[in-house]
């Protein structure tokens, strides 16, 4: 299973000021549970911090622990979310993932922590 342990914070340098970040991950990579063949996704993390916000090496390793992990879409892109609301607590996040096509389906799962502050 994907350790949580190895995700790392860092403080918002600008607390006070509402702004949106974005981490795009291309290569993102599971197991599927049914067949045992590689699933490949882009998972797009977006979220505005409170007090922290994730450190990319540590977001990047955690990530990859996921390569020789058996999991659904939906499960996968739900524990991303809820580690990493335990990492940083930011105001608001949104994580999608972006599935390769797979027998003729394409899927995107989406999901969400919070309200976003920011009008769209």
């Amino acid at each position: 299973m994907a350790d949580p342990s190895v995700l790392e914070s860092f403080e918002n340098p600008h607390p006070t000021c509402d702004y949106l970040i974005e981490h795009v991950v291309q290569e993102f990579t599971s197991i599927c549970p049914k067949t045992g063949q590689p699933d490949f996704a882009t998972m797009t993390i977006s979220y505005v911090a409170a007090a922290a916000c994730i450190e990319l090496k540590s977001l990047k390793l955690y990530l990859q622990s996921f390569r020789s992990e058996g999991i659904y879409y939906e499960d996968v892109t739900n524990v991303i979310l809820n580690d990493l609301v335990v990492c940083c607590r930011p105001k608001w996040m949104l994580v999608k993932s972006s599935w390769t096509v797979r027998g003729g389906i394409r899927s995107v799962v989406t999901v969400e922590h919070g309200r976003c502050p920011i009008p769209d």
